[in-house]
């Protein structure tokens, strides 16, 4: 999977492959340097003792030092996992001690003070990295950003690309741990193959381009993020925005205008409540207008999800709504060139669906889980239907069970849960993940999730909760 980013750096090394906010304006890193950083700070962890196997955690915002870190766990056959900025310290603790991670990578301030409350009950941990600009912390475990990576200079390049030749596709590359429904986290072991085909199905689908771009801002620690942050990209050599912050990432959508952009359904639904209070406002002639827009939108996005182009007089209405409101309105949230959007992780509305594709935004639903890699099914824009969660990934087997269980087969399912065997053994039989829900499939291919076997309540954000 890593091999990747280095393909990319000799094809197309000037082209950008990251943009990160500095001193008020976006700065780019191109993918010969991307794949260098991910080069200097896989030799210093190498340095640090790290090679195959080893375990690294971070603990932080979407910071390019996230990604790079990151890749160079994977790179030298080791494997990272991220921890949620909003877990206590003891949860903190909790999934630096399960991983058995001996470095873990941090953001701030606020993020040490977790770690340093629990660090005599995490007795593997030796090292804490802090990011770019994190304040100076008097402790001998901790190194900054520069310290770490000056590390790299006692490991030699070819030692670095010996360890990353190495890795097998069945190897373990990441661990993803989900929130816990009852008792702590599991941690998902995904394989250089679950993140190398997965990737590469999403960029074939979505036809991505190395002249698209996203932005940044949901956990990395969640497999979706991950994917369209970190994996995608380097597949498709397209280049991400690092968002600066939740509370900027308004802001930093209309700066950036991403032609892709994957939101779970309670950042839908904020878009949703904020155009629908603007579109109140409206009067007279101009609210007449945007419901004549907004019908049109729908009949005309019902025909682009068929697979055809709106033609004769809703063609020439569609050309007239563009021109006079969806050209103006989808800028203004930052959408203006959104060709592809998605919303995953939780179940989202048929209503807030058909909200937006009368705003001529299809908003393509994905179904999955981390223990798949992120989708089993996925919503194409020209082959979509609300209420369902799409078709299938090619190459991806589903079948419903006799009790209605969606069970799923193929080079996107794990490798099983991390030091839990009657976890694995319970959710992975024979092959198939139990994905724990209910579902069917239409006469059209189209899967639908009509339950789930255990009662768990999926939050808007996501979140497994039981109640």
């Amino acid at each position: 999977m890593v091999a990747r980013l280095f393909e990319q750096a000799k094809k197309r090394g000037a082209a950008p492959a990251y943009f990160a906010k500095e001193e008020g304006s976006w700065k780019k890193t191109s993918y010969a340097d991307y794949a260098e950083q991910v080069k200097t700070a896989g030799k210093a962890l190498m340095a640090l003792g790290l090679g195959k196997d080893s375990k690294v955690s971070i603990l932080g915002f979407n910071r390019p030092e996230w990604v790079i870190f990151d890749l160079a766990a994977m790179a030298i056959g080791g494997a990272p996992a991220g921890i949620y900025t909003t877990c206590s310290p003891v949860e903190v603790r909790y999934i630096v001690d399960h991983s058995e991670s001996p470095v873990v990578l941090l953001e701030n301030l606020e993020q040490w003070k977790k770690i340093d409350a629990e660090k005599a009950n995490m007795p593997l941990l030796k090292h804490a990295v802090m990011m770019r600009g994190a304040p100076k912390i008097d402790d001998p475990m901790v190194l900054s950003w520069e310290e770490f990576l000056a590390k790299a200079e006692s490991v030699s390049d070819d030692d670095f690309f010996a360890a990353m030749h190495a890795l097998e596709p069945n190897q373990l590359a990441t661990l993803i741990y989900t929130s816990g429904t009852t008792g702590p986290p599991k941690g998902v072991m995904l394989s250089h193959e679950n993140l190398a085909w997965t990737s590469k199905v999403a960029v074939e689908i979505n036809d991505t381009r190395p002249s698209d771009c996203s932005v940044s801002y949901l956990p990395l620690s969640h497999i979706a993020e991950s994917m369209f942050t970190i994996h995608a990209p380097i597949t498709s050599g397209s280049h991400v925005y690092f968002a600066e912050s939740i509370d900027a990432l308004p802001e930093n959508l209309k700066e950036v205008q991403p032609t892709v952009f994957f939101g779970v359904p309670r950042i839908w639904e904020k878009f949703h409540a904020g155009i629908e209070a603007k579109l109140k406002d409206a009067k007279g002639v101009k609210k007449s207008l945007v419901q004549w827009a907004r019908g049109v939108g729908e009949r005309a996005s019902a025909v682009k999800m068929r697979g055809e182009t709106p033609s004769g007089v809703l063609g020439m209405q569609y050309n007239l709504a563009n021109k006079l409101i969806f050209s103006k309105l989808k800028p203004a949230i930052g959408l203006g060139r959104a060709r592809v959007c998605v919303s995953g992780a939780a179940p989202i509305s048929k209503e807030v669906l058909e909200f937006f594709a009368g705003l001529d935004i299809i908003v393509q639903e994905v179904y999955g889980q981390s223990e798949d890699t992120g989708p089993t099914s996925y919503n194409l824009r020209n082959q979509a239907k609300f209420g369902s969660v799409g078709p299938v990934l090619k190459g991806c087997e589903v079948k419903i069970a006799e009790d209605g269980e969606i069970l799923v087969k193929g080079p996107n399912v794990f490798l099983g849960y991390f030091k839990d065997a009657d976890a694995t053994a319970s959710t992975l039989i024979d092959g198939y993940l139990h994905s724990g829900d209910l579902g069917e499939i239409d006469r059209e291919g189209f899967l639908h999730i009509t339950g789930r076997k255990k009662d768990i309540i999926i939050t808007a954000g996501g979140k497994n909760i039981t109640p």
